[in-house]
């Protein structure tokens, strides 16, 4: 029995776990990236580090630094 004015409660679709969603494929070579890359690196190992190549015994970045 359910008292009036109370709606269902539930929790919502729950998301399966064996489903991961894919990524789409982002070109970093284009031109878009290109304009942002030169705007945010300093030197092209600033730029392989930001796509995500980085060399041995590179000091790994904070992330969520505070900027006070």
């Amino acid at each position: 029995m359910r008292l009036p004015g109370k709606g269902k409660k539930g929790k919502g679709r729950l998301k399966s776990a064996g489903k991961k969603q894919k990524k789409a494929e982002v070109d970093i070579l284009s031109p878009a990236a290109m304009l942002n890359l030169y705007y945010i690196a300093h030197n092209i190992a600033d730029c392989l580090q930001l796509r995500g190549f980085r060399w041995p015994g590179a000091p790994k970045s904070k992330k969520g630094k505070n900027k006070t």
